[in-house]
């Protein structure tokens, strides 16, 4: 199944800073109802639109378009090739996700 509006998508990721170091990873599988409910950044959906379980990508994501406007004080440049994300699994999402706004995981909803 592609990746479309209603998809529930269940990724892994990894962020890494400039020298290459782990900042952060994923340490379940994230689920995310695609199709701008606001569930994951904008970029992330776009780059992931039409794929299909298996696909993996890098992004480099500036600051307006992840967490907010550039605050000088907590900058930190991730180049693309640090930026990982891996599609486990796509699926119709159901109509509880999507009346939810929200995919579900394995285990439910994660408020």
């Amino acid at each position: 199944m592609e990746i479309e509006k209603n998809a529930a998508v269940t990724l892994s990721y990894k962020v890494l800073d400039d020298a290459g170091k782990l900042m952060e990873e994923s340490s379940e599988p994230l689920v995310y109802l695609h199709g701008g409910y606001g569930n994951t950044f904008t970029k992330i959906e776009e780059a992931l639109q039409d794929q299909t379980a298996g696909c993996k990508t890098t992004l480099q994501l500036a600051s307006a378009d992840a967490f907010g406007e550039r605050d000088e004080s907590l900058v930190q440049t991730i180049p693309k090739s640090q930026f990982r994300l891996g599609v486990t699994d796509v699926r119709a999402a159901s109509e509880e996700e999507i009346a939810h706004g929200h995919g579900r995981g394995e285990h439910g909803y994660h408020h």
